[in-house]
């Protein structure tokens, strides 16, 4: 078993394996340390990663990318709509409200959900890494966005369980990157920590995040975001640049071909990177559309004046973790830039205006989340021992709780785990209650979350149940913001006492009531001792109470269920598919090399008539390839690979046997010359009677060869290689039967004289 972590970007995916040297990026089918996170239909089956990227311009409205901004979210929400007008697919709004995919597989229209189809990616980057490793895959660390939800960390949970994973955390893209920073430094100052900015400008979307590291242990102090600021949002600068210029200059809209919009958002993303290099860039695409030659041209200046709104916002989720972390900008004593967005020379002067000093890059800016992810699973993982490093990340939301629908009180703001909780953690509610309630999670503060997301994170129904005596009862229930990030009810338990004494003491009647009827948040234990110090003879019943969660947008027991048994359908159908490609192209590699050959290398060994008939076989064969064998099953192409075979296999085995042939003919006359040789110092009876078998060996061999060569070479021959390899057999197995026989009776012969002496 092996232990991974998976960075799955918006646009590309990286995959870290830890082995016992340390930490490696793991290469795809073309040797490269990224793939890119698609997923294309074709029309039979699905292609995946570089091969998906390969085919998206021959299926470009079946070429699904960018799910992870779609991933937990709701088809109305404004931010997604924007990304929807983007996206060639065709999507609708689900039963839940969430996303559906529509897309052509095998002449059908399938409805997806973004999950699925983030399965699909986990399953390809699970297979990738089992095929590299040459190991099962199970336990694994991803990496996420610290703005995620507890929706959207629930669906990766759940895409992850459909491609047969275990994650054993979901860890934040920053927290991951300082991991792999800290773990292997060793130059941190003794004074005090040593605070860190990590900026990540990724695809789609920038993180800050403020670490403290110590000797042996790291802290997450603060986690900022702006979820709509990344690479592919300057790229989209370049493109509605050009796109003005190709309509006024040529007359052509850009936006009105799915092509041609794909091809020149490819090429402004080259062009970006061209600019961060060079000061001036220019652009040519072939036919781009309408059969039109396009050209243009951008100096950096240009780009950057282009691009300015975006490059003032940098700067907000980095005051916001600073102001987070309860820093200022001088006690933040490196800042570390990576991301595939980071590379952007304007962005890094931002930035070093900011933090007023230059950002580095120590650490890949690719591979930085993966590698630490990878990190993070060894620690978690049984299998691995490594070194202690302490790992404490936090919350980035507010996040309070109310009981039927009225919030529990917990100082003045309802809040019960506040911006910044360490991740994870727990805190046990005492209620006052005697029958089932609901508990639900909420976001405190709609400011701190990305736009459009809903306030309510989920409901969880607590019973049912019901108390013998609704005073004296009370219910223990046990929060948790677990490793995740994702909050759960873990346990609920009813305690009911019977006191003998007739009142109750003023510290037992102690309590902060929320408002309701019999409901109460009860902040610490209640004790079991009087005001005099002397203790109450109570008896305590104990009940665990049933727990059940209802989450609006997330997959039932029985949806995953069903959800595992399409994938399992769809990755036989690929599998089905390859094997019928390979089975094709043998087919046509075999047609191809039997027609040289036949005129050629087994010319000598095919009669006039074999190979007329070989030869119109051949060519039948490649007609119907290219004809009604164009799109045929793997039977179908094994059966006429099977009919040539038959056809050519006898002159075949005639040339490969006259090379065998001499060879076996060379092995015998070396076998009889190196007997004959091992029988001078054996008696005259011995040796006449091995002679004599290889005298016999040869003047059969001699005989047969003569008769061999007097037979043309396009009839089966008269003396075939396997014969001569069994002569040689036989004549070994007499003479060594022979040599035995007298060895065993001189052992007996000098045993009888060693009694008799």
């Amino acid at each position: 078993m092996s232990v991974v972590g998976f960075d799955i970007g918006n646009e590309k995916c990286v995959i870290a394996a830890v082995k016992q040297r340390g930490v490696d990026v793991l290469l795809n089918d073309e040797s490269k340390r990224e793939t890119p996170a698609l997923v294309c239909f074709g029309e039979k089956q699905r292609f995946l990663g570089s091969a998906a990227a390969a085919s998206a311009m021959m299926h470009p409205k079946t070429t699904v990318s960018q799910v992870k901004r779609l991933i937990g979210r709701k088809f109305q929400d404004p931010d997604v709509q924007n990304e929807l007008r983007m996206l060639p697919f065709e999507t609708s709004e689900g039963q839940d409200g969430g996303i559906l995919i529509h897309l052509k597989y095998l002449g059908e229209t399938h409805r997806f959900t973004p999950v699925q189809i983030m399965a699909m990616l986990f399953a390809h980057l699970k297979y990738m890494t089992e095929t590299n490793l040459g190991l099962p895959v199970l336990d694994c660390v991803i990496g996420i966005p610290s703005y995620f939800t507890d929706l959207q960390r629930r669906a990766y949970l759940d895409a992850a369980k459909i491609a047969g994973l275990k994650p054993l955390r979901l860890m934040h893209d920053c927290t991951a990157t300082a991991l792999g920073y800290g773990i292997y430094k060793t130059d941190f100052s003794n004074a005090g920590p040593t605070n860190v900015a990590f900026v990540d400008i990724g695809h789609c979307d920038t993180q800050v995040s403020i670490v403290s590291f110590e000797a042996g242990q790291m802290r997450i102090l603060s986690h900022a975001f702006d979820n709509s600021l990344g690479g592919r949002d300057f790229d989209e600068i370049l493109f509605g640049y050009f796109a003005a210029c190709f309509k006024e200059q040529y007359n052509i809209d850009v936006y009105s071909n799915v092509r041609a919009s794909i091809r020149l958002r490819a090429v402004c993303e080259k062009l970006k990177k061209v600019l961060s290099a060079n000061a001036e860039a220019p652009l040519n695409i072939e036919c781009l559309m309408d059969e039109k030659d396009v050209k243009g041209f951008i100096k950096r200046e240009e780009f950057e004046k282009l691009a300015s709104g975006l490059l003032e916002r940098i700067k907000i989720p980095c005051t916001k973790a600073i102001t987070d972390a309860g820093l200022t900008v001088g006690k933040v004593h490196a800042v570390e830039l990576v991301g595939s967005g980071s590379r952007i020379p304007a962005i890094t002067r931002q930035l070093a205006s900011f933090f007023r000093r230059e950002p580095s890059r120590t650490i890949n800016a690719s591979e930085c989340v993966a590698r630490g992810c990878a990190l993070q699973c060894a620690m978690l993982s049984p299998i691995f021992r490594v070194r202690d490093y302490e790992v404490q990340d936090c919350i980035p939301f507010s996040i309070g709780f109310s009981l039927d629908k009225t919030p529990i009180l917990q100082g003045s703001n309802y809040v019960l785990f506040p911006r910044g909780q360490p991740i994870p953690s727990a805190i046990v509610l005492q209620l006052q209650r005697s029958s089932l309630f609901h508990l639900e999670p909420f976001y405190a503060n709609p400011n701190e979350l990305p736009s459009g997301v809903p306030s309510e994170i989920s409901c969880f129904t607590i019973g049912p149940f019901q108390a013998s005596n609704s005073e004296r009862a009370r219910v223990k229930v046990k929060v948790q913001l677990n490793l995740h990030g994702i909050v759960t009810v873990e346990s609920a338990m009813l305690i009911e006492e019977h006191v003998d004494d007739s009142e109750l003491s003023t510290k037992e009647a102690r309590h902060v009531t929320n408002g309701s009827e019999d409901g109460t948040y009860m902040q610490s234990k209640p004790s079991n001792a009087s005001a005099d110090g002397k203790t109450n003879d109570k008896t305590m019943r104990r009940l665990e109470i049933p727990v059940s969660e209802n989450i609006n947008g997330t997959m039932t027991g029985v949806e995953l269920m069903e959800a595992q048994d399409k994938e399992l359908k769809l990755a036989q159908q690929d599998r089905t598919m390859e094997q019928t490609k390979e089975k094709k192209n043998a087919l046509e590699s075999y047609v191809y090399e039997m027609r040289n050959k036949l005129f050629n290398t087994y010319r000598g060994f095919a009669s006039d008539e074999e190979r007329d008939g070989i030869s119109k076989s051949l060519q039948e064969t490649e007609e119907w390839l290219y004809d009604d064998g164009e799109d045929e099953t793997e039977g179908a192409y094994t059966s006429k690979l099977e009919a040539l075979k038959k056809l050519v296999d006898p002159v075949e085995n005639r040339f490969k046997d006259e090379e065998a042939r001499t060879q076996a003919s060379t092995d015998l006359f070396r076998c009889i010359a190196d007997i004959r040789m091992s029988t001078k110092s054996l008696p005259n009876e011995d040796r006449e009677s091995i002679l004599n078998e290889c005298n016999k060996a040869e003047q059969w061999l001699t005989e047969k060869t003569k008769q061999q060569d007097s037979l043309p070479k396009n009839i089966d021959p008269l003396l075939w290689s396997s014969e001569i390899k069994k002569m040689t057999e036989d004549l070994n197995m007499k003479c060594m039967h022979i040599m035995s026989r007298k060895a065993s009776h001189r052992n007996l012969d000098n045993k009888g004289r060693d009694q008799q002496g």
